[in-house]
């Protein structure tokens, strides 16, 4: 189960990366009078690899110049070598970089490892919808989660699978953010360059992925899934 509903009241920074993108471009060719030398000799180099790249490549490279110009320490090498998962890149799917979703799944595996409820709150995007065994949706407020509700959508096992997200494991959909396990948990950037939060925790998807690891542990020649 993969599937997220669409929440028009969380927008996706993706949704108008491809036009940021053209005007970024422009404005860099129209600026560059106003530019030192070096800074004019990196843009020239950076858009003559642009037209060598394949037009996958190239729009790949074009959303991440756009989600560069908005972050102040941007990690360009680890963004340009991780931007491609499962879905498509990283940058024009979600609107945001490889590394500001390898900090966030970092924090998130501490917190799920440490049971620090603190920690995985500040992850966390208020209301957090919520997803229970049996498909029922609700969306879940702060207070529910500070009180007893934690336990009830951060069960034991839902905890163990966070400890082991990796960004290679990632899929992306476009517009609508990125996915873990099945669509376990969903995470979302709410800014062009942001810090992804967690939006939805889905624990009838988990059963999904749990049943379908078991069932190719019994099968080898299966495909492999992990939890």
């Amino acid at each position: 189960m993969t599937a997220r509903p669409t929440d028009p009241s969380r927008s996706n920074p993706a949704v108008a990366i491809g036009t940021a993108a053209v005007l970024a471009l422009a404005g860099l060719v129209a600026g560059c009078s106003n530019e030192s030398a070096t800074v004019v000799e990196r843009t020239t180099n950076d858009l003559a690899l642009q037209s060598l790249t394949p037009p996958q490549q190239q729009a790949e490279r074009d959303c991440l110049m756009v989600i560069w110009d908005g972050q102040d320490r941007p990690d360009r090498a680890f963004d340009r070598a991780n931007d491609t998962v499962d879905g498509g890149a990283i940058s024009c799917a979600t609107g945001t970089s490889a590394s500001q979703f390898e900090d966030a799944l970092g924090a998130i595996r501490a917190a799920a490892a440490g049971n620090d409820r603190a920690a995985l709150l500040r992850e966390l995007d208020i209301p957090l919808q919520y997803i229970d065994a049996e498909g029922n949706r609700r969306d879940v407020s702060e207070s529910e989660l500070v009180d007893a509700g934690f336990d009830e959508v951060f069960s034991p096992e839902m905890l163990d699978m966070m400890t082991q997200l990796r960004l290679e494991d990632m899929t992306v959909v476009p517009d609508e953010g990125a996915f873990f396990r099945l669509g376990s948990v969903w995470m979302v950037a709410d800014r062009r360059g942001g810090r992804p939060r967690l939006v939805t925790v889905n624990r009838q998807a988990l059963s999904e992925a749990i049943a379908a690891a078991r069932r190719a542990a019994e099968k080898p020649e299966a495909a492999g899934v992990t939890v």
